[in-house]
């Protein structure tokens, strides 16, 4: 009992993180490129993602207030991607978990024709990565929500914008329906109700309730990401297509039956999300949560059947760190990939605080698996650290062989004791702009790429200590870590 025969061993990335060229090939504006760099010194662990207003939007644009917006520039992957999916290729890669950017295929989101500059680029990316016989695992929607469905439609609160999103994934389904075969329809969906704007699209300040308005946001991805299953289940008989959850792990800190409570209540706002698209169906317990919280979800006839009808066929998600919950109001909270928990005093940190728990990773996995009885994928795992390129160019990053290491070794763990895994893509794979946070000194990857925090750099790219670890882990298929 171990890692399966043709299991996905890969990396992950996201369009809007990587590609740059935010303004080449006929793409149009995101919401993720109006995001600007904050230095970790004025904003401590704090996250700093949110555009809240329409004024502070049109300021933006109007290049008031700064001119750093990192995820316009990535790594420029648009113009490397040749030379980074052959790098991918030596270390063994047997997929490559990326996104296609919605504004590059349909520049303002309700356009009615798609632009074919746009669509010629993924051409030559899918053919790039099946030359070295490497599957693209493609998201439709990371975080890369068109900017003037923002400004025209406050995001995902309008119901419209469900058939722009449909009309886009069939587009994208029609025309790669050769070349890619495993799907996801949106990234770390729960991230809406953490960060609206990234999530959802939505200007939180132009809204009169924020949880009704982020909730029936979140409603209208629940149909578009359903009937977008139903396209691909359509279109691409042989495709899989899955859902993805940002997960987080939580413990209570004591025995309390408060603290239970609290960590089980926790858990269950975590899982509603794959709740909703893996059973097909809303959650009891969440029906009672927006009673009490009055919040009123408009559902259109036949939303529920579509719901129920085409659920997803395997369920991804995160993983970075696991969380601890108090039922002490007081209790001082640790941030941490958008969500907060008491301090844990039996795990190490991260450099940027986010607690390491190998450990809870078998833990998510068969609490999942019993839950859902799905294929479970995990897209993203990884550590964020500073990395220090030595005189002779080396990079020793053990730290992140490590923390790998404990963390596919409990895989392995929950795949004797039963879970089916199918497989795993490490988060940034190649050094990208952080989502969170928008460094570029937040490094990731097996591969180190020549740009700071402000776009100073070569972006050379460079082999880590990390890059031979892993390709000898893809190599014996997760026998030798």
């Amino acid at each position: 009992m171990t890692f399966p025969k043709g299991f996905l061993w890969g990396g992950a990335t996201a369009a809007n993180q990587l590609e740059g060229a935010y303004n080449e090939g006929g793409k149009g504006l995101s919401i993720f490129d109006m995001v600007q760099f904050v230095p970790k010194e004025e904003r401590g662990n704090e996250i700093e993602m949110d555009v809240r207003s329409k004024k502070e939007l049109e300021d933006l644009l109007a290049g008031k207030g700064g001119d750093n917006f990192p995820k316009r520039r990535g790594i420029d992957f648009y113009h490397h991607y040749k030379e980074d999916i052959a790098l991918f290729a030596e270390m063994g890669f047997k997929t490559f978990r990326m996104s296609i950017s919605w504004p590059r295929i349909f520049p303002n989101g309700d356009d009615r024709e798609p632009n074919e500059e746009g669509l010629a680029f993924y051409d030559k990316v899918f053919d790039e990565l099946l030359k070295y016989g490497i599957e693209p695992l493609v998201t439709l929607s990371h975080y890369e929500i068109p900017l003037t469905l923002v400004q025209k439609y406050n995001g995902w609160t309008d119901r419209r914008v469900v058939e722009y999103f449909v009309h886009y994934a069939e587009t994208v389904f029609n025309r790669y329906k050769g070349k890619v075969k495993y799907w996801l329809t949106f990234n770390e969906i729960n991230v809406s109700t953490m960060s609206p704007y990234i999530g959802s699209g939505i200007l939180i300040d132009e809204v009169e309730h924020k949880e009704q308005a982020v909730y029936q946001a979140l409603h209208h991805q629940f149909v578009a990401s359903a009937r977008a299953v139903k396209a691909c289940h359509e279109m691409i008989p042989d495709a899989m297509i899955g859902c993805m959850l940002a997960r987080m792990e939580v413990y209570p800190e004591t025995c309390s039956p408060d603290d239970v409570l609290e960590a089980l209540k926790e858990d269950q706002m975590n899982l509603f999300f794959t709740d909703v698209q893996v059973r097909g169906y809303y959650p009891s317990f969440m029906l009672s949560y927006f009673e009490e919280n009055d919040i009123k979800i408009d559902m259109l006839p036949g939303d529920e059947e579509i719901l129920l009808q085409h659920t997803v066929d395997y369920l991804s998600f995160s993983y970075y760190m696991s969380m601890v919950a108090s039922g002490a109001p007081d209790k001082k909270k640790e941030k941490g990939n958008f969500f907060s928990g008491v301090k844990n005093p039996y795990l190490e940190s991260s450099d940027w605080g986010w607690q390491i728990d190998p450990k809870g990773l078998r833990i998510t996995l068969k609490k999942m698996y019993d839950r859902y009885q799905v294929p479970l994928f995990i897209v993203e795992n990884g550590l964020g650290a500073y990395d220090k390129v030595e005189e002779d160019g080396s990079i020793n990053d053990d730290y992140r062989i490590d923390y790998m290491r404990a963390h596919i070794e409990q895989m392995k763990e929950a795949i004797k004791e039963g879970v089916d895994l199918i497989g795993y893509t490490s988060w940034g794979c190649i050094d990208l702009i952080s989502a969170s946070t928008s460094e570029m000194s937040k490094r990731y990857g097996f591969i180190y790429v020549d740009q700071d925090d402000y776009g100073n750099g070569t972006l050379a790219r460079s082999k880590k200590k990390s890059f031979d670890w892993y390709k000898q882990v893809i190599t014996t298929n997760g026998e030798e870590l």
